[in-house]
C-alpha cells in the first residue's frame, strides 16, 4: 500500500463512516479499484477506525463530558437514562460480533470460499445492499418530523438492531439507524445525536479486540508513514462529515444520499459482471 492509497482509503473511511452511504461498502469498492487488500493490513484497519472514533469524540465532546459527569453521580438521572439507552442499543451488534465474527469477516474480505469470482461476488453483494440503503433513506421522505422529545428505550433497541444488521457491507450504519429513528417518529436532532453516540461503545470494543490481535501478530502490514497518513485523513474527513451529516439530518435532506446510494449500487453491480 502506498501513502497515496492510504490517504484515499482514510478519506473514504472518514467520510463514509458518518455519511449514510456505507463505509464498509465503499471500502470494498475502494479496495477493488486500488487493488489493496486490507485484510492483510490489520494495523491500517485498526488505525483508521480509531481515527473515526476520535472524530466522533471531537464533535460530541461536550455531550460525552456531560454524560460522563451525570453517570458518575450514580443516580438515575437523565444522563444515566441516556447512557443506559446507548448500552441497550449496543447489545445487538455485540451479539452479532461475538457469535458471527467469521461470517462477517468473510463478507468484508471477499473470501474465495464464497464464490469462485471472489471480488465480483463482493461487489454484487455490496451493490444490492447499497440499493437497500437507498430505499431506507428514501422512505424517510414520507415520514414527517417526529415529535418525541426523548428517544424511548424501545426505540433505542430497534435502532440497535438496525445497527447490527448494518454490519453487512453496503448497508449503511448511520443510514440504517437514522432512517429507523425517523420512521419511529423521533425528532431529527435527537436521532442524529443518538445515532452517532451509539456507535462508540461497539466500535471501541471491536477496536480493542483488533488491537490485541494486531499486537499478537506483531506486524502492522503497513509502514508508519501509511498508518499516519491514513489516520490523519480519516480523522479530518470524519470530523467534517460528522458535522455535515448532523446538519443534513436536521434539514431532512437525505434524499440526495438515497439517489447516490442507488447510483453507486447499480454501478457496483455492473462492474461485478
Amino acid at each position: 500500500m502506498s501513502t497515496l492509497q492510504a490517504i484515499i482509503l482514510g478519506i473514504i473511511q472518514g467520510l463514509t463512516e458518518f455519511l449514510p452511504v456505507s463505509s464498509s461498502g465503499h471500502l470494498e469498492i475502494g479496495k477493488a479499484l486500488l487493488n489493496v487488500h486490507l485484510e492483510e493490513n490489520l494495523g491500517f484497519t485498526v488505525i483508521v477506525h480509531l481515527a473515526t472514533v476520535l472524530s466522533t469524540i471531537t464533535v460530541f465532546f461536550s455531550d460525552i463530558k456531560n454524560l460522563g459527569t451525570g453517570v458518575l453521580k450514580f443516580k438515575w438521572n437523565e444522563e444515566t437514562r441516556y447512557f443506559s439507552k446507548l448500552l441497550l442499543a449496543a447489545v445487538p451488534v455485540i451479539i452479532i460480533g461475538l457469535f458471527f465474527e467469521d461470517q462477517i469477516e468473510s463478507l468484508f474480505a471477499g473470501n474465495q470460499s464464497l464464490t469462485e469470482t471472489g471480488t465480483s461476488y463482493n461487489l454484487t453483494f455490496v451493490g444490492i445492499a447499497l440499493l437497500l440503503t437507498a430505499v431506507l433513506l428514501a422512505a424517510t421522505i414520507l415520514i414527517p418530523s417526529g415529535q418525541k422529545k426523548k428517544i424511548p428505550f424501545v426505540d433505542a433497541i430497534v435502532m440497535g438492531i438496525a445497527q447490527a444488521l448494518a454490519v453487512i457491507p453496503g448497508l449503511s450504519r448511520s443510514g440504517s439507524t437514522i432512517a429507523t429513528g425517523l420512521i419511529l417518529k423521533n425528532s431529527r436532532e435527537d436521532v442524529a445525536r443518538f445515532s452517532f453516540l451509539m456507535v462508540l461503545i461497539p466500535i471501541l470494543g471491536a477496536s480493542g479486540m483488533k488491537i490485541l490481535e494486531w499486537i499478537e501478530l506483531g506486524s502492522t502490514g503497513a509502514g508508519i508513514g501509511q498508518l499516519v497518513a491514513g489516520f490523519i485523513a480519516a480523522y479530518v474527513s470524519g470530523v467534517l462529515a460528522c458535522k455535515w451529516m448532523i446538519s443534513l439530518v436536521k434539514k431532512g435532506k437525505l434524499i440526495y444520499f438515497a439517489i447516490y446510494c442507488a447510483a453507486v449500487g447499480i454501478l457496483s453491480i455492473i462492474l461485478s459482471m
